[in-house]
């Protein structure tokens, strides 16, 4: 067993697509599984103890966001000892395949989810509207959806129109409307910034009453990114397969954006387009005070000289 579980620290960066696929392949099979899933998906499962964390994720995100090219699931394999069910596709497909449908159908026939004390479903964008809408298939679970979109069928959100060219997909079969997928999760929990408009409009369509939406505000359209830069997604995932997770372990989580370069820049662009050079003047002091922060500095500078010639009163010391 060690030999499997010293298996994962293999980095698969560096390789062609072929070569990473071969070589996650090799790892999953040392201890679970690989499976082709049709052209565009495959599967490979991790096992380990009695908490189960299912990821969707995409090919090219793996690749892109890990230091490894591993799946982001496979830090609570190596850190939690977690077993770890990872759905993959090429590009954004939103998992929307009958092949997908029936490899679930078999997971649920196969009593695959009921040998679990606690299951967590995690997906960002499109891998989070897979996220929560395939935990059907593991009532009681606890879902984490960062970003999702509920559905692209244009009669119930043609107000979209980032995903036109994905029209054709259909969401109105099995596993389909997002937000009634997880009536039967035990928690699910939505993470969105309400200043991005249309994330913000799907984020509303998953009003239940198992489900909190997390708000993050200033954070822009790549939470996932966010989250990672801040250390949180793991954490996040480790309180969520606790069953620790809640609106209040968020919000102190969610402190370390107040060390977070992103999205203090994010907030002093925002009081400027707000013209609220008091306030800004404020933020830009507390953060150079306290870490380097040169946009901020520059930008407290000017703040400085448009308070010296009279045009707001600046904050005292």
């Amino acid at each position: 067993m060690q030999d499997e579980k010293d298996s994962l620290e293999r980095s698969l960066t560096g390789l062609d697509p072929a070569e990473w696929k071969a070589g996650l392949a090799e790892m999953a099979d040392a201890e679970g599984m690989f499976e082709e899933l049709g052209d565009r998906h495959f599967a490979t499962f991790i096992e380990r103890d009695n908490t189960l964390l299912v990821t969707f994720e995409t090919l090219q995100g793996i690749r892109g966001l890990s230091d490894k090219a591993q799946p982001l699931g496979f830090d609570m394999v190596q850190a939690q000892d977690w077993s770890h069910l990872c759905l993959i596709s090429d590009g954004d497909t939103w998992f929307r395949d009958p092949v997908l449908y029936e490899f679930f159908d078999r997971l649920i026939d196969d009593g695959f989810f009921e040998t679990y004390h606690r299951i967590v479903f995690y997906g960002a964008g499109p891998c989070g509207y897979a996220a929560a809408a395939f935990s059907v298939a593991a009532p009681g679970a606890t879902v984490v959806s960062v970003q999702p979109q509920a559905t692209l069928d244009p009669r119930m959100t043609e107000w979209d129109p980032r995903f036109t060219d994905k029209r054709r997909i259909s969401f109105t079969d099995r596993y389909g409307y997002a937000p009634d997928m997880i009536d039967a999760a035990d928690k699910a929990f939505v993470l969105y910034d309400p200043r991005e408009r249309l994330d913000a409009m799907h984020a509303a369509l998953f009003r239940r009453p198992n489900v909190s939406r997390l708000r993050m505000t200033h954070m822009g359209s790549a939470l996932q990114t966010r989250l990672i830069e801040m250390g949180m997604l793991y954490q996040l995932l480790l309180l969520a397969g606790t069953g620790r997770l809640t609106e209040l372990s968020f919000a102190r989580a969610y402190r370390a954006r107040r060390d977070h370069p992103a999205y203090l820049r994010s907030l002093m662009m925002r009081l400027d387009a707000d013209n609220r050079p008091y306030l800004n003047a404020l933020l830009c002091r507390s953060v150079t005070e306290r870490m380097n922060a040169p946009k901020l500095h520059r930008r407290l500078n000017m703040l400085r000289a448009a308070a010296e010639a009279g045009e707001f009163r600046f904050p005292p010391d």
